[in-house]
């Protein structure tokens, strides 16, 4: 029964509208593969087995009783612990939430559960979701399964390890400068950061535009199955907007040989390692036949740097200024680092970067007029040990702050264009690799359909193909 957890989301949901499976055997699979290799990951860090079985159970008589299905009905899922569940601790990855118990579900996970899906897991997460590397107070290290001694990435890193092993078919994430992408790249797994709006936020940030709640899953077709159930209206978001939901469950390539692509192995203005970039001159050589056209050429995010910065900043004083001038002791050194750098910018600052941002958005809307995609990589360096907080240099050039080594991910954020991680091999530590798509505003369904269609090209280079993780060797490893 374990196999069932290596069956794609696509293909269990389909098997269980049908009765071949049962809603309460998938998820008895994915709490053996928990309890298997978890241990040495520590990706999953919550587990709701009593709800998740009752829920399972209903999902099973529901299919014997012929009712309606939702798009995600009996799927077991993985919700990154910076969104609330009700009844399931949520901590934030935070000493202050450590015993935090929430009473109702957050808006994405309500949507999720609308769907048919249940809640079985909380996957684990910086403090409030920053850093890029998942590690925090109440729950530690989790682990990257391609080596557990290196680091998964952040801050949607528990969701990477849980799909990427099996855990989960399904789970959640959220992107603000890459945090869903970038452990996507280091895990070997598919994630999308959506335009803003499509998947609605609530809360102190929902006026950003940077911070989004995106699918994670280990194909494309079952990313467009989480999206249906993510994506909706809704008013209290002032950047969502009607959208037809069934549109993103994927079943149909998209001719790539009628698609126009630019490739930059930098954005013209991000650190990225010398052997990074020459893993994606070689990799993208292997399948750029494939489209109408390629160009190699740069988006203009001149100044990207600085204005990120200083945005980023402001949603951290929004955010987090008050726990830290209240319990400083329980906040970590990411929170603080961002806040007390916030209390460095002035109203001119902000609205110099106002400006820019405004810039950098309308100038990649032309550009993206040219093409139908970009494509670039979606780390700038490989996986590394998980002891270390962040990447401090590229190539023995120190970097000037903890988060310029994701610049790569947070270039795309600055233009309001959704991006899609998709793997592409490993690389010459053996770690996976991963490559983003970055396509039209609002053009999901379209940036889905390359990405299939490209997955499948991949999937035919023997050094392309999407990399799988030792669970055998992650089972014998000590807890």
């Amino acid at each position: 029964m374990d196999e069932l957890c290596d069956l794609s989301a696509v293909a269990l949901r389909r098997a269980i509208g049908t009765g071949e499976i049962s809603p309460v055997e998938l998820l008895e699979a994915c709490e053996a593969r928990v309890a298997l290799v978890n241990p040495a990951l520590n990706a999953v860090v919550a587990l709701d087995s009593a709800g998740a079985r009752t829920a399972a159970e209903a999902a099973e008589k529901a299919v014997r009783d012929g009712e309606d299905l939702g798009a995600l009905h009996g799927l077991p899922l993985g919700i990154k612990d910076l969104n609330e569940t009700a009844g399931l601790r949520t901590t934030y990855g935070s000493p202050l939430f450590a015993d935090f118990v929430p009473e109702e579900d957050a808006g994405v996970v309500a949507s999720l559960k609308a769907a048919g899906g249940i809640v079985l897991a909380k996957t684990n997460t910086p403090e409030f979701g920053a850093g890029a590397n998942t590690d925090n107070a109440v729950y530690g290290f989790t682990s990257n399964p391609f080596d557990p001694e290196k680091s998964c990435a952040g801050s949607s890193g528990g969701s990477a390890v849980a799909l990427a092993t099996g855990m989960l078919p399904l789970c959640n994430g959220s992107d603000l400068g890459g945090s869903l992408r970038t452990p996507a790249a280091f895990c070997g797994v598919v994630g999308l950061r959506p335009t803003p709006g499509l998947v609605p936020k609530r809360g102190t940030l929902a006026f950003s535009p940077l911070s989004v709640e995106g699918p994670m899953a280990r194909d494309v077709a079952d990313l467009g199955l989480l999206l249906s159930a993510m994506a909706r209206d809704d008013a209290v978001d002032p950047f969502a907007r009607p959208v037809r939901a069934e549109s993103f469950a994927v079943d149909a390539l998209l001719d790539l040989s009628k698609l126009r692509v630019a490739f930059s192995e930098d954005l013209g203005f991000a650190p990225v390692e010398r052997r990074m970039r020459e893993l994606f001159r070689a990799r993208t050589a292997q399948f750029r036949h494939a489209f109408k056209s390629t160009e190699d050429r740069d988006p203009d995010i001149a100044e990207g740097h600085r204005t990120f910065e200083v945005l980023r900043a402001v949603g951290f004083l929004a955010a987090h200024l008050s726990k830290l001038r209240a319990t400083p002791e329980q906040v970590g050194p990411n929170v603080t680092a961002n806040v007390e750098l916030g209390l460095t910018f002035d109203a001119a600052d902000v609205a110099a970067a106002g400006e820019r941002h405004s810039e950098i958005y309308r100038g990649f809307l032309a550009f993206m007029e040219e093409f139908d995609l970009l494509i670039a990589p979606a780390a700038s360096a490989r996986p590394f040990h998980k002891g270390r907080p962040f990447v401090d240099a590229i190539d023995g050039e120190k970097l000037d702050t903890y988060i310029h080594w994701v610049a790569i991910s947070y270039g795309i954020t600055l233009t309001g264009h959704p991006s899609i991680c998709l793997p592409c091999g490993v690389d010459d530590d053996g770690m996976p690799y991963g490559i983003q798509i970055v396509g039209r505003r609002f053009g999901e369904a379209a940036l889905l359909g390359a990405a299939l269609g490209l997955e499948q090209v991949l999937a035919g280079i023997p050094e392309c193909r999407r990399p799988l993780p030792d669970l055998a060797s992650l089972a014998k490893r000590p807890a």
